[in-house]
Protein backbone atom coordinates (compact mmCIF):
# COMPACT_ATOMS: atom_id res chain seq x y z
CA UNK A 1 0.00 0.00 0.00
CA UNK A 2 1.33 3.26 -0.72
CA UNK A 3 0.79 6.16 1.39
CA UNK A 4 -0.60 9.76 -0.10
CA UNK A 5 0.05 13.01 2.07
CA UNK A 6 -2.09 16.04 0.52
CA UNK A 7 -1.91 19.89 1.63
CA UNK A 8 -5.40 21.30 1.14
CA UNK A 9 -6.96 24.50 1.16
CA UNK A 10 -10.41 25.51 1.41
CA UNK A 11 -12.88 27.42 1.81
CA UNK A 12 -15.22 26.16 4.16
CA UNK A 13 -18.10 28.18 4.66
CA UNK A 14 -20.57 26.30 2.72
CA UNK A 15 -19.46 23.05 4.53
CA UNK A 16 -20.61 21.31 7.94
CA UNK A 17 -17.05 21.02 8.61
CA UNK A 18 -14.16 18.72 8.42
CA UNK A 19 -15.89 15.46 9.04
CA UNK A 20 -17.69 13.22 6.86
CA UNK A 21 -21.34 13.69 8.38
CA UNK A 22 -23.81 11.69 6.31
CA UNK A 23 -26.43 13.81 3.88
CA UNK A 24 -24.29 17.14 4.51
CA UNK A 25 -21.50 18.42 2.64
CA UNK A 26 -17.85 18.06 4.53
CA UNK A 27 -14.59 18.56 3.05
CA UNK A 28 -13.66 14.77 3.97
CA UNK A 29 -16.61 13.75 2.48
CA UNK A 30 -15.71 15.30 -0.83
CA UNK A 31 -12.51 14.55 -0.95
CA UNK A 32 -13.27 10.60 -0.26
CA UNK A 33 -15.45 10.36 -2.83
CA UNK A 34 -13.15 12.13 -4.88
CA UNK A 35 -10.42 9.72 -4.53
CA UNK A 36 -12.60 6.72 -4.43
CA UNK A 37 -13.90 7.94 -8.37
CA UNK A 38 -10.40 8.03 -9.26
CA UNK A 39 -8.89 4.60 -7.16
CA UNK A 40 -12.25 2.68 -7.43
CA UNK A 41 -11.08 1.77 -3.87
CA UNK A 42 -12.58 2.59 -0.83
CA UNK A 43 -10.58 5.15 -0.04
CA UNK A 44 -10.59 6.59 3.64
CA UNK A 45 -8.78 9.99 3.82
CA UNK A 46 -7.25 11.11 7.34
CA UNK A 47 -7.12 14.69 8.40
CA UNK A 48 -4.89 16.85 10.83
CA UNK A 49 -7.47 18.94 12.19
CA UNK A 50 -11.17 18.31 12.96
CA UNK A 51 -12.30 21.77 11.75
CA UNK A 52 -15.26 23.06 12.45
CA UNK A 53 -18.20 24.25 10.28
CA UNK A 54 -17.59 27.72 8.21
CA UNK A 55 -13.67 27.30 9.22
CA UNK A 56 -11.24 27.83 6.30
CA UNK A 57 -7.80 26.65 5.75
CA UNK A 58 -4.43 27.42 4.02
CA UNK A 59 -2.78 24.36 4.94
CA UNK A 60 -5.00 21.35 6.07
CA UNK A 61 -2.83 18.21 5.83
CA UNK A 62 -4.67 15.02 4.74
CA UNK A 63 -3.33 11.27 3.92
CA UNK A 64 -4.84 8.38 2.60
CA UNK A 65 -3.54 4.85 1.89
CA UNK A 66 -4.03 3.07 -1.75
CA UNK A 67 -2.63 0.27 -4.21
CA UNK A 68 -3.26 2.91 -7.25
CA UNK A 69 0.00 3.15 -9.41
CA UNK A 70 -0.75 7.00 -9.70
CA UNK A 71 1.70 9.16 -9.13
CA UNK A 72 1.49 11.86 -6.21
CA UNK A 73 1.14 14.64 -9.38
CA UNK A 74 -1.72 12.46 -11.02
CA UNK A 75 -3.36 12.55 -7.67
CA UNK A 76 -3.46 16.19 -7.29
CA UNK A 77 -4.53 16.53 -10.46
CA UNK A 78 -6.75 14.49 -10.47
CA UNK A 79 -8.46 15.26 -7.30
CA UNK A 80 -8.55 19.28 -8.20
CA UNK A 81 -10.20 17.48 -11.42
CA UNK A 82 -13.58 16.08 -9.44
CA UNK A 83 -13.36 18.66 -6.27
CA UNK A 84 -15.54 21.74 -5.99
CA UNK A 85 -13.37 25.05 -6.66
CA UNK A 86 -13.97 25.79 -3.37
CA UNK A 87 -12.05 22.71 -2.50
CA UNK A 88 -7.88 23.08 -3.62
CA UNK A 89 -4.90 19.98 -3.47
CA UNK A 90 -2.36 22.39 -3.02
CA UNK A 91 0.52 19.63 -2.98
CA UNK A 92 0.67 16.03 -3.23
CA UNK A 93 3.38 13.79 -1.93
CA UNK A 94 3.78 10.04 -1.40
CA UNK A 95 5.23 9.32 2.08
CA UNK A 96 6.39 6.39 4.24
CA UNK A 97 4.10 4.18 6.11
CA UNK A 98 4.37 4.77 9.13
CA UNK A 99 3.36 8.36 8.01
CA UNK A 100 0.20 9.89 9.89
CA UNK A 101 -1.35 13.35 9.16
CA UNK A 102 -3.10 13.44 12.57
CA UNK A 103 -0.58 11.59 15.06
CA UNK A 104 2.77 13.13 13.51
CA UNK A 105 2.16 16.40 13.48
CA UNK A 106 4.20 18.25 15.89
CA UNK A 107 2.58 21.81 15.72
CA UNK A 108 -0.10 23.76 14.19
CA UNK A 109 -0.63 27.40 13.32
CA UNK A 110 -4.25 29.15 13.28
CA UNK A 111 -4.95 32.51 12.33
CA UNK A 112 -8.35 34.73 13.26
CA UNK A 113 -8.91 37.71 11.06
CA UNK A 114 -10.85 40.51 11.96
CA UNK A 115 -11.63 43.33 10.37
CA UNK A 116 -11.66 47.17 11.50
CA UNK A 117 -13.20 48.57 8.48
CA UNK A 118 -16.49 50.97 9.14
CA UNK A 119 -18.21 48.62 6.03
CA UNK A 120 -16.91 44.88 5.25
CA UNK A 121 -16.32 44.47 1.32
CA UNK A 122 -18.73 41.91 0.46
CA UNK A 123 -15.59 39.83 -0.71
CA UNK A 124 -14.74 39.52 2.77
CA UNK A 125 -18.54 38.09 3.30
CA UNK A 126 -18.30 34.84 5.31
CA UNK A 127 -13.73 35.12 5.14
CA UNK A 128 -13.57 37.52 8.44
CA UNK A 129 -15.29 38.46 11.53
CA UNK A 130 -16.62 42.05 11.26
CA UNK A 131 -15.94 44.23 14.35
CA UNK A 132 -15.81 48.30 13.21
CA UNK A 133 -16.46 49.38 17.02
CA UNK A 134 -13.27 50.60 19.20
CA UNK A 135 -11.23 48.38 20.37
CA UNK A 136 -7.66 49.14 22.27
CA UNK A 137 -5.04 46.88 20.05
CA UNK A 138 -2.33 47.36 22.25
CA UNK A 139 -4.23 45.89 25.38
CA UNK A 140 -4.78 43.08 22.95
CA UNK A 141 -1.73 42.84 22.13
CA UNK A 142 -0.09 42.71 25.76
CA UNK A 143 -2.82 40.16 26.24
CA UNK A 144 -1.90 37.66 23.87
CA UNK A 145 1.36 37.11 25.21
CA UNK A 146 0.16 35.63 28.09
CA UNK A 147 -1.27 33.18 26.76
CA UNK A 148 1.81 31.31 25.63
CA UNK A 149 3.61 28.22 27.29
CA UNK A 150 2.04 25.40 28.95
CA UNK A 151 -1.41 26.38 30.99
CA UNK A 152 -4.40 24.89 31.76
CA UNK A 153 -6.81 26.05 29.06
CA UNK A 154 -10.18 24.51 30.71
CA UNK A 155 -11.46 28.40 30.95
CA UNK A 156 -10.50 28.50 26.87
CA UNK A 157 -12.79 25.48 25.26
CA UNK A 158 -16.33 24.78 24.77
CA UNK A 159 -17.62 21.38 26.29
CA UNK A 160 -18.95 18.78 23.52
CA UNK A 161 -20.50 17.31 26.29
CA UNK A 162 -19.25 14.00 25.74
CA UNK A 163 -17.30 11.72 27.93
CA UNK A 164 -13.79 11.96 26.01
CA UNK A 165 -13.98 15.94 26.12
CA UNK A 166 -14.52 15.02 29.81
CA UNK A 167 -11.82 13.04 30.25
CA UNK A 168 -9.00 14.53 28.25
CA UNK A 169 -6.43 16.84 29.65
CA UNK A 170 -6.87 20.62 29.04
CA UNK A 171 -2.77 21.19 29.56
CA UNK A 172 -1.44 22.77 26.41
CA UNK A 173 1.31 24.44 24.97
CA UNK A 174 1.25 27.66 23.15
CA UNK A 175 4.89 28.39 20.90
CA UNK A 176 3.47 31.88 20.18
CA UNK A 177 0.75 34.19 20.52
CA UNK A 178 0.39 37.78 18.48
CA UNK A 179 -1.56 40.68 17.65
CA UNK A 180 -1.22 42.08 14.66
CA UNK A 181 -1.89 44.91 12.40
CA UNK A 182 -2.43 44.88 8.71
CA UNK A 183 -3.10 48.85 8.02
CA UNK A 184 -3.57 48.81 4.29
CA UNK A 185 -6.67 46.05 4.81
CA UNK A 186 -8.41 47.73 7.99
CA UNK A 187 -7.50 44.49 9.83
CA UNK A 188 -6.32 43.02 12.49
CA UNK A 189 -5.01 39.05 12.78
CA UNK A 190 -4.74 36.94 15.69
CA UNK A 191 -1.75 34.66 14.75
CA UNK A 192 -1.60 31.23 17.87
CA UNK A 193 1.07 28.43 16.82
CA UNK A 194 0.77 25.43 19.50
CA UNK A 195 1.31 21.56 19.90
CA UNK A 196 -2.42 20.71 20.11
CA UNK A 197 -5.95 22.82 20.65
CA UNK A 198 -9.09 22.11 22.38
CA UNK A 199 -12.31 22.49 20.29
CA UNK A 200 -12.99 26.36 20.13
CA UNK A 201 -10.17 27.10 21.79
CA UNK A 202 -8.82 29.41 19.28
CA UNK A 203 -12.14 31.36 18.83
CA UNK A 204 -12.42 31.68 22.50
CA UNK A 205 -9.25 33.33 23.04
CA UNK A 206 -9.90 35.82 20.23
CA UNK A 207 -13.19 36.45 21.98
CA UNK A 208 -11.53 37.33 25.42
CA UNK A 209 -9.34 39.29 24.00
CA UNK A 210 -11.52 41.58 22.27
CA UNK A 211 -13.17 41.84 26.21
CA UNK A 212 -9.67 42.75 26.80
CA UNK A 213 -9.75 45.32 23.96
CA UNK A 214 -13.39 46.81 24.88
CA UNK A 215 -11.91 47.52 28.31
CA UNK A 216 -14.09 44.43 29.87
CA UNK A 217 -10.85 42.60 31.17
CA UNK A 218 -7.66 43.66 32.35
CA UNK A 219 -4.26 41.83 30.57
CA UNK A 220 -3.92 40.38 33.84
CA UNK A 221 -6.79 39.06 34.10
CA UNK A 222 -6.06 35.80 31.59
CA UNK A 223 -3.53 34.94 34.19
CA UNK A 224 -6.49 34.17 36.61
CA UNK A 225 -8.55 32.81 33.87
CA UNK A 226 -6.33 30.12 33.49
CA UNK A 227 -6.51 29.50 37.37
CA UNK A 228 -10.38 29.56 37.56
CA UNK A 229 -10.60 26.69 34.52
CA UNK A 230 -14.10 27.73 34.19
CA UNK A 231 -15.29 28.33 30.65
CA UNK A 232 -18.12 30.72 31.77
CA UNK A 233 -15.61 33.61 32.76
CA UNK A 234 -14.03 34.00 29.61
CA UNK A 235 -15.07 35.74 27.00
CA UNK A 236 -17.72 34.47 24.12
CA UNK A 237 -16.98 31.67 21.33
CA UNK A 238 -16.28 33.74 17.91
CA UNK A 239 -18.16 32.97 14.83
CA UNK A 240 -15.96 30.86 12.60
CA UNK A 241 -16.02 32.37 9.79
CA UNK A 242 -13.15 34.41 10.80
CA UNK A 243 -10.68 31.25 11.49
CA UNK A 244 -7.91 29.86 8.94
CA UNK A 245 -6.03 26.77 9.80
CA UNK A 246 -2.85 28.32 8.08
CA UNK A 247 -0.20 25.24 8.26
CA UNK A 248 0.83 21.73 10.23
CA UNK A 249 4.72 21.13 11.14
CA UNK A 250 5.97 17.71 10.76
CA UNK A 251 9.25 15.99 11.32
CA UNK A 252 11.63 16.77 8.83
CA UNK A 253 12.25 13.28 7.01
CA UNK A 254 15.64 13.58 5.92
CA UNK A 255 16.32 13.99 9.72
CA UNK A 256 15.26 10.27 9.98
CA UNK A 257 16.42 9.18 7.50
CA UNK A 258 19.61 10.26 8.43
CA UNK A 259 19.82 9.16 11.74
CA UNK A 260 19.03 5.67 10.53
CA UNK A 261 21.94 5.63 8.41
CA UNK A 262 24.24 6.77 11.02
CA UNK A 263 22.95 3.68 13.32
CA UNK A 264 23.80 1.33 10.72
CA UNK A 265 27.31 2.79 10.09
CA UNK A 266 27.19 2.68 13.99
CA UNK A 267 26.36 -0.73 14.52
CA UNK A 268 28.39 -4.01 14.93
CA UNK A 269 29.12 -5.82 11.65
Amino acid sequence: MRNIKLTISYDGASFHGWQYQPGVPTIQGAINEAARKITQEKIVVYGASRTDAGVHALGQVAHFKTQSVLSALEFQRALNALLPPAIRIVVAEEMGHDFHARWSAQGKTYRYRIYRGRVLPPFEHGRALHYPWPLDEDRMAGAARLFEGEHDFSSFAASSGSEDDRDRSAIRVILSSEIVREPSREEIGYIVRGRSFLRYMVRKIVGTLIEVGKGRLAPQDILQLFELRDRSCSGPTMPPQGLYLVSLEYPDPTDSLAGAASRRSHASP
